[in-house]
């Protein structure tokens, strides 16, 4: 009985075949793990574009009070007492963004997305105003697309999406050049794709 045996595939052949399947694999699951980034901005990227949509969901508030005038005298106001009054006694959200003491007013500053806060103290007599604006859910998620006020909790999220985003769609390229019958015509319309996008901001962009 004679054994066939087979030659082993040249190198080339088994480095193309292993390639195609790593980059198959990175692409589905890199898809799977940000699917919920894609959805996020994709959605967000059209209420951002459009923000004229949600106009009049801007709530103001105005609050009143006192701190203690100990807290507001010589150079160094006690601004840790200040702040942390402030968020207490109001439920202020978002981070500390300014923090000014002039001669006869403290003036502070909260932001946070689709928030803000000012209030501003007298010194002499510890009296304050406090003026809240909340944006509405849309705008929070608006400005959580661009990272403003934030935080660098988020704005490492969205590095991390950004490369995750980059790996999705250089490993669907890679896998076009795997699919003999689909390549030139996958490339035609990658091409295309990049020529109207050329093209609009060509024409239409000041």
């Amino acid at each position: 009985m004679t054994t066939i045996v087979k030659a082993p595939f040249p190198f080339h052949v088994r480095l193309r075949r292993r390639s195609a399947i790593l980059s198959r694999w990175l692409h589905l699951y890199l898809s799977m793990v940000s699917f919920a980034v894609v959805l996020f901005f994709a959605v967000t990227g059209l209420t951002l574009n459009h923000a004229e949509w949600f106009a009049g969901q801007v709530k103001e508030s105005r609050f009143t009070g006192t701190v203690p005038a100990e807290w507001l005298q010589g150079a160094a106001p006690n601004q840790s007492a200040i702040v942390t009054t402030l968020r207490s006694a109001h439920g202020i959200k978002g981070a500390v963004s300014d923090f000014r003491a002039d001669e006869g007013q403290i003036s502070v500053s909260f932001k946070g997305p689709g928030y803000a806060a000012d209030a501003f103290i007298d010194r002499d007599k510890g009296t304050y105003d406090l003026v809240e604006t909340r944006n509405g859910f849309v705008a929070v998620m608006n400005d959580l697309h661009k990272g403003r006020d934030a935080g660098p909790g988020w704005s490492m999220l969205i590095d991390v999406s950004a490369v995750l985003l980059t790996l999705v769609s250089l490993t669907g390229l890679l896998l076009l050049f795997f699919v003999y019958k689909r390549r030139t015509s996958g490339l035609i319309l990658v091409a295309a794709g990049a020529v109207v996008c050329w093209l609009v901001w060509l024409r239409f962009v000041p």
